[in-house]
C-alpha cells in the first residue's frame, strides 16, 4: 500500500492464464517495457498470450516495468523482477520477450534486466539466463539495442512463435539425449551459441551475435555481413497471410485498473497501402489483409461477453478503408447499444464518409473527433502523399458540426521535407476556416450552441526507418521550436494569416517536446554504437523517457559526450541514396528502390496511388512475403490472390 495504483502488480485478473510450470513446456514471459497500465492496452502483446497460452508445449506469463516508487520498495527489498501469474522470478524462465513498440522505452529494457538480476549483454549471459528476444516496430531497426538482445524477431509474432517453440523444444530434447550431457535448465544451458543457432534457421529470425557491421572512416556503416554459414544475408519479415487462420482472442486479460485504452479492441485489419511517406506503420505491416465482418461481429460477441466492457473498438491503421466497415457498425449498435455498449473508431478519415461513420457510433455515446490532415497546403499533402484536399477536411467538418459535434482535434507535422513558412501559416489558415464552418453550420436537427472546443496537436516529423523518408534530415531541435511558435503566433492572431491580433478564443494548441523527438529519431535511424550511449544515458538516471515528466534530456547529453557520438549525425543529416543502412540487412519486404523511386517522387511532389484500388505500384512486398492483400469480399469467398494489388494489377 505504499506504492500508487498497487493493482498493477496483482495475480488473477478475469481471464489470467494459469499453467503449472511443467518440465515439458517452453516458457515465455512477455513484457511490454513501459507501465502496466499503458502494456495492457497493447494488442500484439495480449495476442501472443493468447497465442502461447493456447499450445500444449508453451506457457506465457506478463511483466510490465514498475513505477519509480515500486522499483525503490523493490530494491530496497532485494525482490527481483516477477511475472504476475506465478510471482516467479523473471531470470527462471526460457525466454524473457520485449514489444518494442516506441524508441523512448529503450533504457526501460535496461532498467528491467537489470531488475530482473539478468546481464545487460548478451554476450556476458551463460546458463540458466533466460534468452531475451525482442519483436514488433522497433525490431525493424533494433541496432541500437543489438548488443542486449539474443534475437530479435521481424514481423508478426503469431506466424512464427510456434516455430521458436518447436525448435527450442527440439533442440532441448537433442541435449537431453546426450549421455553425460548437461542438464538443461531455464535459457540455453548446455549450449547457448547451439541454441541460437537452432533457432536462427527460423525465418524471420535475427541473432545479431551472427552479423559482423563494419564502418567507414566518416563513421557510416560500411558492411553488414553473417560471420557463420547458414545465416542469411537478409532477415525477412514473417506475415500471417490470412487474418481468418487466426482467430479474434476471446477471452482478453480485464485489467483491475483502467489502462489507457479502456476497452474491448477488435483488430479487423492489418495493413496500409494508402501510402504515407511518412509512416512507417504503413510500410512495414504492407500487405493489406481485413477479416470478414462475420469474424469481427462473432469475435466482437465473445470479447464482450467474456469482459463486460462497455465500449468496443474496430482498430487498425485506417479503419475507415476496412471494405464491411459501414455495416459492421450498424450491426454492432444494433446488436449492443441497447445494452449500452458504444462502438469506436481508434481514428478517422478526413472525409464525409468517416463522419457518417462517426454519426452512426455516436447513436450511443458521444465522443470527440480527431482527423489528422498532417500537412495543411495542396503541395505539401502531395509531398507526403496524403491523398485528401482541403475542401474534404471543411466538407467532413461540416457535416460532423451539423450532426452535433462541438469538440475536433486536427493532427500535423512540422519539419516534413520541403516545409515551408508558407506551408506552417497554412494550418492557422486552415484551422480558422474550421472555426468558420462550425459558425456557419446552419441550424441542423443536432446542431448545438456551444462554442466550438477545438484543438490543434503538433508534431516534429521524424524520419523512419524502412519509409521513403528515411534518407531525409530532421530539423533540428532549435528550428522545430522556430516552426511550432510560427503556427502558434498564426493561429493565435486574427483569423487573417500571419497578423498579430489578440488572441481569439475556440483553438488550443499542443504539441510533442522537440528534445523527445529528436531523440526518438536519433535511436530510430541508430547503428550499434548508440547502445553505449543509451547504457551511458540509463546509468546516469534516464528512465521512462516517453513520460514527460521522467524525460532528462541533460542526460542523454552527458553521454553522448561521454561516447563520443554526436545525435547530429543521427537525426539532422540527409543520406544519399548509396549509403549502408544499420538495417539494410533487415527486410521489411518493401524494397529500396521502391523507397527511393517514392522519396524521388515525394520531392517533386508527385502521389500514388493505393494499389487496393489501381495498379500494382511494384513495393514488391507481395513477392518477397508470399502474399497478397486480401481484402474482406475475398476472404469471404475463399479465393487467394491479389484484389486490386499485389502481383497481378
Amino acid at each position: 500500500m505504499r506504492v500508487a495504483r498497487p493493482a498493477r502488480y496483482l495475480d488473477a485478473e478475469p481471464n489470467a492464464v494459469h499453467k503449472e510450470h511443467s518440465p515439458g513446456l517452453v516458457k515465455f514471459v512477455l513484457c511490454y517495457p513501459d507501465v502496466y497500465d499503458v502494456g495492457m492496452s497493447n494488442m500484439g502483446l495480449s495476442l501472443l498470450y493468447h497465442v502461447l497460452n493456447e499450445r500444449s508445449d508453451a506457457l506465457a506469463e506478463r511483466v510490465f516495468a514498475p513505477w519509480p516508487d515500486m522499483e525503490a520498495e523493490m530494491r530496497g527489498l532485494g525482490l527481483p523482477l516477477f511475472a504476475l501469474e506465478s510471482g516467479r522470478p523473471v531470470r527462471e524462465f526460457e525466454f524473457l520477450g520485449f514489444s518494442l513498440q516506441y524508441e523512448l522505452t529503450f533504457t526501460n529494457v535496461l532498467n528491467l534486466l537489470d531488475l530482473a538480476r539478468i546481464p545487460l549483454f548478451a554476450a556476458d549471459r551463460g546458463d540458466g539466463d533466460p534468452l531475451v528476444i525482442g519483436g514488433g516496430p522497433c525490431a525493424f531497426n533494433p541496432e541500437p539495442l543489438a548488443p542486449f538482445f539474443d534475437l530479435f524477431f521481424l514481423g508478426e509474432g503469431e506466424e512464427g512463435v510456434g516455430e521458436l517453440v518447436e525448435a527450442y523444444s527440439t533442440w532441448h530434447r537433442h541435449l537431453t539425449a546426450v549421455p553425460g550431457g548437461p542438464t538443461p535448465g531455464p535459457g540455453a544451458n548446455g549450449g547457448r551459441l547451439e541454441v541460437l543457432e537452432a533457432l536462427a534457421r527460423v525465418p524471420g529470425v535475427y541473432v545479431p551475435a551472427f552479423y559482423d557491421v563494419a564502418y567507414n572512416p566518416d563513421g557510416t556503416v560500411g558492411s553488414i555481413r553473417p560471420n557463420r554459414a547458414g545465416v542469411p544475408e537478409t532477415v525477412v519479415k514473417r506475415v500471417v497471410a490470412d487474418l481468418s487462420r487466426h482467430p479474434i482472442p476471446p477471452a482478453p486479460v480485464v485489467p483491475f485498473i483502467e489502462t489507457v485504452h479502456d476497452r474491448a479492441a477488435i483488430e479487423v485489419m492489418r495493413g496500409c497501402a494508402r501510402g504515407c511517406r511518412f509512416c512507417q506503420a504503413g510500410m512495414v505491416y504492407r500487405p493489406v489483409r481485413e477479416r470478414t465482418g462475420d469474424e469481427v461481429l462473432d469475435g466482437a460477441r465473445a470479447v464482450l461477453a467474456n469482459t463486460g466492457y462497455e465500449e468496443v473498438s474496430l482498430a487498425s491503421l485506417s479503419t475507415c478503408d476496412w471494405g464491411p466497415v459501414a455495416d459492421t457498425i450498424r450491426d454492432l449498435v444494433a446488436e449492443h447499444g441497447p445494452g449500452g455498449v458504444a462502438v469506436s473508431l481508434p481514428s478517422l478519415r478526413t472525409d464525409t464518409f468517416a463522419v457518417d461513420l462517426a454519426s452512426k457510433i455516436r447513436e450511443v455515446r458521444k465522443t470527440g473527433l480527431t482527423f489528422a490532415p498532417e500537412a495543411a497546403t495542396a503541395r505539401l499533402r502531395a509531398v507526403v502523399n496524403k491523398g485528401v484536399t482541403r475542401d474534404d477536411l471543411l466538407e467532413a467538418a461540416r457535416a460532423a458540426f451539423r450532426a452535433g459535434w462541438d469538440r475536433l482535434k486536427l493532427y500535423y507535422m512540422v519539419g516534413l521535407p520541403t516545409e515551408t513558412d508558407e506551408d506552417l501559416e497554412g494550418i492557422g489558415e486552415e484551422a480558422w476556416e474550421v472555426r468558420r464552418v462550425y459558425e456557419d453550420r446552419g441550424e441542423g436537427t443536432m446542431a448545438t450552441r456551444r462554442p466550438l472546443a477545438m484543438t490543434i496537436s503538433l508534431a516534429t516529423f521524424i524520419p523512419k526507418a524502412h519509409t521513403p523518408f528515411q534518407w531525409q534530415a530532421q530539423v533540428t531541435v532549435e528550428e522545430a521550436g522556430r516552426r511550432i511558435e510560427v503556427v502558434r503566433q498564426n493561429l493565435h492572431g486574427s483569423e487573417r494569416a500571419g497578423s498579430r491580433g489578440k488572441r481569439r478564443p475556440g483553438i488550443k494548441v499542443d504539441w510533442h517536446d522537440p528534445e523527445m523527438s529528436r531523440l526518438e529519431a536519433v535511436l530510430a535511424r541508430g547503428d550499434r554504437r548508440l547502445h553505449a550511449v543509451i547504457l551511458e544515458a540509463w546509468r546516469r538516471g534516464a528512465l521512462f523517457d516517453s513520460w514527460r515528466e521522467f524525460f532528462r534530456p541533460a542526460a542523454w547529453e552527458e553521454a553522448f559526450r561521454a561516447t563520443g557520438l554526436d545525435p547530429a549525425f543521427y537525426a539532422n543529416r540527409e543520406r544519399s541514396e548509396d549509403e549502408v543502412f544499420p538495417w539494410d540487412h533487415l527486410s521489411s519486404g518493401v524494397e529500396t528502390r521502391f523507397l527511393a523511386r517514392e522519396r524521388r517522387k515525394a520531392l517533386a511532389a508527385e502521389p500514388t496511388p493505393d494499389c487496393r484500388w489501381s495498379p500494382c505500384t511494384g513495393c514488391g512486398v507481395c513477392d518477397a512475403t508470399a502474399s497478397d492483400n486480401l481484402l474482406a469480399a475475398r476472404a469471404a469467398q475463399g479465393l487467394e490472390g491479389p484484389a486490386g494489388g499485389g502481383r497481378d494489377p
